[in-house]
């Protein structure tokens, strides 16, 4: 198969082009390399194979509709490419709206006027729940519970787009589902909790898990925005990727679907809760401070999964326990490349520190 990965330098995209290239398939990378990490990730692709990167941009529209004519036989396309923060988000509603919607219609649009007809998968969150207050929620010790749905949020809950990340991801998600009903194409919608893992450059306001980890072992405080109860369902990283597999694998059978996807209600973890953890890991205490709640920010989310487990067979392989070690242990290895990124975006602190090259 010939597969194409917008945003295919990011954390879950750099994932989904190694795992297919391990299998043979030829793969397309698209990125405009604006986000933190992605450099990174990009020569770390290189040094494993032989794959073709595209600079360009969703927003884009003339190059796509370039690209899907000229190149007919594009098997599958990931969609990964967006604005992912909610605080950036708040802060600048126009970009984020011109890359997670109109960089999706950019996308669609341009498949749906070429000769190609690839399956398209686009990865879509679960803020297009709203922040879900109206929820019976209580605070068990460290952490959140959902009274009444212990099995976590199902495809069936009301759409809410609580902020304009939420609107953006909310309207390229349904775009993508009509796409099929209107047009006929071939498309699956992935409503995704918290993925973590290795190549994953977290920073504050996105990728939190990451964010943490590094953040204690160079020894520097973090904020909690809200209580440190909240909590989220995490789910590793290669098994949102074998979902993506199944997708393809049978396509006739889900086409126009959407799934929730995440960790469940076995790997629900509270800020608190991984704080905890990583001190553990670390030996030593986490320096945290706390400040006012974000805008739109769920006290507690779990993902249903039962729809994506009885429709695909589909299981989680990874506990977020032995998960979150083995990512610790990643960012530990390759703590050089979180300092070089730091330093790029922030004031030195201390000594200037040695760059050491990446372990391959």
């Amino acid at each position: 198969m010939k597969i194409f990965i917008t945003g295919g330098a990011g954390f879950i995209g750099c994932n989904c082009a190694k795992y297919f290239l391990d299998r043979g398939h030829v793969v397309v990378v698209f990125d405009n390399l604006s986000r933190i990490g992605t450099h990174l990730n990009l020569d770390w692709l290189k040094s494993l194979g032989k794959f073709q990167f595209i600079k360009g941009d969703i927003r884009d529209a003339d190059f796509l509709e370039k690209y899907f004519k000229d190149n007919r036989d594009v098997d599958v396309v990931f969609h990964f490419a967006a604005q992912t923060a909610v605080t950036t988000s708040i802060t600048n509603p126009r970009q984020d709206f011109e890359i997670n919607a109109l960089g999706t219609l950019n996308l669609l649009e341009a498949i749906r006027n070429s000769d190609s007809d690839p399956i398209v998968i686009y990865s879509s969150t679960n803020k297009v729940y709203g922040n879900l207050d109206y929820l019976n929620i209580r605070s068990n010790g460290t952490r959140y519970e959902l009274v009444d749905y212990p099995q976590g949020i199902s495809e069936d809950f009301q759409l809410d787009f609580h902020s304009p990340y939420g609107c953006s991801k909310g309207a390229a998600d349904q775009y993508v589902r009509d796409y099929h009903r209107i047009y006929g194409m071939k498309t699956v919608v992935f409503r995704q909790s918290c993925i973590y893992g290795p190549r994953q450059f977290g920073v504050e306001d996105q990728g939190w898990v990451a964010w943490f980890i590094m953040s204690a072992l160079k020894g520097k405080p973090i904020t909690i925005y809200g209580d440190g109860r909240q909590v989220r369902d995490v789910l590793h990283i290669y098994d949102l990727l074998r979902a993506y597999s199944i997708a393809i694998d049978n396509i006739k059978f889900i086409q126009n679907n959407i799934y929730n996807i995440g960790g469940g209600p076995d790997n629900q973890l509270s800020l608190l809760q991984l704080i905890e953890m990583i001190n553990r890991q670390t030996g030593m205490g986490m320096g945290y401070k706390f400040d006012s709640w974000r805008a739109g920010d769920q006290k507690i989310f779990c993902s249903n999964n039962m729809k994506l487990e009885k429709e695909l067979g589909w299981q989680i392989h990874e506990k977020y326990g032995d998960g979150i070690v083995t990512l610790f242990n990643w960012i530990k290895d390759n703590i050089a490349l979180f300092q070089n990124i730091t330093q790029k975006i922030e004031p030195p602190f201390g000594k200037k520190m040695r760059v050491l090259p990446e372990k391959q």
